[in-house]
């Protein structure tokens, strides 16, 4: 096995959370459904996701300089499948067919329904070989109030938080 195929081997088995990432460019709306995603800083707030270089939504975060990042829950996994680009959509529909949106400071497409968000002006974008590494400036942030369960994403299939684990139990 060739470290590529290893290296997805091995990658699967990371549980993360679901996101997708959207933007525009007041003309185009774009999104993608993002994993590679986490907190960075408090001072400035700041987040990470990598966007892969050939995606629209790349381009267009990069150019517009905003983004925003929905979180997805648990009753999700459809959106993630059409933000990924799983889903045969009508000739001419986006990605956000049928999906409600709402903006806040950015303008940035934000999903109605999602447990949480952030808004974003893009902050640096560094090269992470086939994918941008864009940190963005969170300006507005919201969730649901608890409880709320996140849609997860491991061994290549979505799944559920099922439990709390006790850390003092061995």
């Amino acid at each position: 096995m060739g470290l590529d195929q290893a290296m997805r081997e091995t990658m699967r088995l990371w549980a993360c959370g679901v996101t997708v990432v959207t933007t525009t460019d007041g003309k185009t709306r774009a999104g993608m459904t993002v994993s590679s995603f986490t907190s960075i800083s408090l001072e400035p707030p700041l987040i990470l996701v990598c966007l892969h270089k050939d995606a629209e939504t790349s381009r267009i975060v990069t150019e517009s300089g905003i983004f925003a990042v929905s979180f997805l829950g648990v009753d999700q996994a459809h959106v993630s499948s059409q933000f990924a680009g799983y889903v045969d959509l009508p000739e001419g529909a986006d990605r956000f067919y049928q999906i409600d949106t709402v903006t806040q400071e950015t303008g940035a497409p934000i999903l109605k329904d999602a447990i949480a968000w952030l808004d974003c002006k893009v902050y640096s974008v560094q090269d992470g070989g086939t994918h941008w590494i864009v940190l963005g400036e969170v300006v507005a942030t919201e969730r649901l109030p608890d409880p709320v369960w996140p849609l997860v994403y491991h061994n290549r299939a979505y799944r559920n938080v099922t439990a709390v684990v006790d850390p003092e139990k061995p």
